[in-house]
């Protein structure tokens, strides 16, 4: 790793770290020319990964649409943006696991609603509400009712 203080290209590695629950290291160094120290984070390489939409389309996955939808949901829920962003990567893993280069976006869609169910079923019906795009009252009443018919269940 080239110094950003000086460029030499040696350096020795004095503590890494996980970061991010485990998707980043993270690495203090120290320069063998200046000896000043810079921090490094490594991270895997992701390959690109296509979303087929409903209408066949293609685009390229975005992160920021699974944050999004999910902000959304949690608005004014208690539920903390780090709580946020550690599902959103939850769901990303579980993607990635695939190995698939082209997902279709029913199948984003799915993963969301599984994991906002687990943690916050308003979150989840706000969610449904969208990606199912109730058209009417009845629509959400059902799936309001096979939520509860599960919770009894349970």
């Amino acid at each position: 790793m080239r110094c950003p203080f000086c460029g030499n290209p040696d350096s020795k590695v004095i503590d890494s770290r996980s970061a991010e629950n485990g998707q980043v290291i993270r690495r203090r160094r120290e320069c063998k020319g200046c000896r000043r120290r810079f921090t490094t984070f490594e991270r895997f390489e992701q390959f690109p990964v296509t979303v087929i939409k409903r209408n066949g389309d293609k685009e390229p996955y975005k992160r920021e649409k699974i944050l999004l939808g999910l902000r959304k949901a949690f608005e004014k829920r208690p539920v903390t943006s780090q709580q946020v962003e550690d599902l959103t990567r939850e769901i990303e893993a579980e993607l990635r696991a695939e190995g698939k280069k082209e997902i279709p976006a029913s199948q984003i869609g799915m993963a969301v609603l599984k994991k906002l169910k687990g943690v916050d079923e308003v979150a989840y019906l706000r969610f449904a509400s969208v990606y199912k795009d109730f058209k009417d009252i009845t629509e959400f009443q059902s799936e309001l009712g096979q939520l509860l018919e599960k919770k009894e269940d349970a």
